[in-house]
């Protein structure tokens, strides 16, 4: 018989009070179990029209603050988050059969941080993130490579190059996390966390 929290809930949900602890106990399995990119997750923003659109990026970072991940600021989506700076973030761990909903506030990260990250990076992602006009229309995919090829001689030497003003990190703060687990039967497993004040509000969901 499947061990359960004190809410009934499967025990994978954990008897905790802060979210953050739940969701490095998932990301640690989906880690494990995914075969590529388990930090993807698909990120939901509004257009000055109210339009939403989603794609797939890639967490980097996640503390009691938030999670943060890194775009040109001047691609659809930093245009969107710049403009309403609020989203939702979904991960799916298809192995576990799992998925997490986030909601929340956006705020671009300090320029330090994103100074150190950008050099953590390998060098073609470092000239990509010079040479992609992220988003805006090109003639031909050869216009991109020659862009490619004229970085690559102006920074030369790989460990020596800057990171563009236009490209740093989002932070996502959260006012709420729902954790989800697939159960048979479409009988699945809720478990939502809403932010009052300073502290975290749990209650569980029907499916």
């Amino acid at each position: 018989m499947n061990k359960k929290n004190n809410l009934g809930l499967d025990i994978s949900f954990m008897d905790e009070n802060d979210p953050f602890v739940v969701f490095k106990q998932w990301m640690s399995e989906a880690e494990k179990n995914e075969i590529n990119d388990p930090n993807a997750v698909a990120l939901a923003t509004v257009n000055e029209s109210n339009q939403p659109d989603v794609r797939i990026v890639l967490l980097k970072e996640y503390n009691s603050s938030g999670f943060t991940f890194f775009t040109n600021l001047n691609s659809k989506k930093g245009t969107d988050l710049k403009q309403t700076p609020k989203a939702s973030m979904c991960f799916h761990w298809k192995s576990l059969l799992r998925q997490v909903r986030i909601s929340g506030t956006i705020s671009i990260i300090p320029e330090k941080e994103a100074d150190e990250y950008f050099n953590t990076r390998p060098y073609l992602s470092k000239i990509g993130a010079w040479s992609s006009n992220q988003s805006k229309p090109m003639e031909t995919r050869d216009e991109f490579l020659k862009k490619i090829d004229e970085f690559k001689n102006k920074y030369s030497v790989q460990n020596n190059i800057p990171r563009p003003k236009h490209w740093s990190g989002f932070l996502l703060s959260p006012n709420r996390i729902e954790f989800w687990k697939d159960v048979e039967g479409r009988l699945h497993q809720r478990l939502e966390y809403l932010k009052e004040s300073n502290s975290w509000k749990k209650k569980i969901l029907y499916p």
